[in-house]
């Protein structure tokens, strides 16, 4: 093994180079006795998940002792069908949870030496699986109140080693979004040679009148990847579906690392039947955008200062140490998440629950706070 693998394989050992995700129910449950939990830190849909995934399930269940689908081309047609047709089926790329597929597109397209754009802040693997590779950070971070693009210093910052550009719409972790006259000018000036990911998991939550996919770059032959997953409004977090879409081109050439039975014959007939649950994904969105408007006032009446939001949780900076305010919060029956980790320090991202566990979070709030 050369010099420069071995050192790339002991910097994947390195914890700091790591995606290390929220933590779980049962790694809190044990410590706070009898108390109700409510877990509003991993984004998942408060309402549980898609009733017809659930129904596909509990049909498929009998046939488990059998290997699933080789290919993932039954739901590659439903996803087309779900976009009416405007994307073919051979545009699509599916995998085991979207953090895979930023994995699979990094080793697509990154060697050692080659530039990955990112700005913070932003989701962590982005950042960690680039590096295991052997790639360049560059960090043009996210600028103003807002958290605007820096369009210029994308720009500026791409060189022949740049490969891949990542954008995160509504962002996590600020819940921000990014305006469609910003990416239309980055867009506009992406050299053959660089790709964009273009992170969309929140989308369906977003109302912003200049808000926007990757779908239509898409129909105009750009080199960009809409990134999309069946955890957060499909409630299918448990089962690590992932979704992408691009040029034809692109993704052809990134289906060349394709495993045979890469989903397990669950998840693909649940994310198949979710994609028909319009009466789910509707009763979704409205309760998210109801109970942001509730927790916006509550925020507002204890002078907590927070994003507006464009996904379905709100990021707040409370007068506290991240961990502090973690571990009080997690001791008055409330997970939340910092988001140091994430190149936001001091700041929490609370999920937007249902106002049973909205109420529950404002009051622990209150105590913690000692508002």
């Amino acid at each position: 093994m050369s010099q420069s693998k071995i050192n790339i394989f002991k910097e994947s050992l390195t914890p700091k180079t790591g995606y290390k995700g929220g933590k779980g129910k049962t790694e809190v449950l044990e410590r706070i006795g009898d108390k109700k939990l409510y877990k509003l830190s991993s984004n998942e849909n408060i309402l549980g998940s898609s009733p017809k995934a659930m129904m596909a399930i509990r049909n498929a269940m009998a046939n488990v002792s059998e290997y699933p689908d080789r290919t993932d081309k039954r739901l590659r047609k439903a996803l087309s069908r779900f976009y009416g047709q405007l994307l073919q089926p051979d545009q699509f790329m599916t995998a085991n949870s979207g953090v895979t597929l930023i994995d699979t597109i990094q080793r697509a397209f990154l060697s050692e030496g080659n530039e990955v754009i990112i700005s913070n802040p932003a989701f962590k693997p982005y950042h960690a699986f680039a590096k295991r590779l052997g790639a360049k950070i560059v960090d043009i971070p996210l600028i103003g109140e807002c958290y605007d693009m820096d369009v210029d210093g994308i720009l500026n910052a791409i060189n022949d080693e740049t490969r891949l550009i990542f954008l995160t719409n509504p962002n996590n972790p600020t819940g921000t979004h990014l305006p469609k006259d910003q990416i239309d000018a980055l867009m506009a000036n992406i050299p053959d040679h660089v790709v964009v990911v273009f992170d969309e998991v929140y989308y369906q939550y977003a109302d912003a009148e200049d808000y926007t996919t990757a779908l239509p770059y898409v129909d105009q032959g750009k080199n960009i990847i809409g990134l999309n997953s069946f955890s957060k409004a499909y409630g299918l977090a448990g089962l690590r579906v992932g979704y992408a879409y691009s040029t034809e081109k692109i993704s052809r050439y990134i289906a060349q690392l394709n495993i045979p039975f890469m989903l397990n014959s669950l998840a693909m007939e649940a994310a198949i039947a979710a994609l028909k649950d319009t009466d789910h994904i509707k009763k979704t969105v409205q309760l998210v955008h109801e109970e942001k408007a509730f927790l916006y006032e509550q925020l507002e009446d204890l002078d907590i200062e927070f994003w507006e939001t464009q996904a379905n949780f709100i990021t707040i900076k409370p007068e506290m140490k991240d961990v502090e305010f973690e571990e009080a919060m997690i001791m008055e029956g409330v997970m939340v998440r910092p988001t140091a980790n994430f190149g936001q320090p001091d700041c929490i991202r609370v999920t937007i629950g249902d106002r049973e566990a909205n109420e529950a979070y404002i009051n622990a709030l209150r105590k913690v706070l000692k508002k």
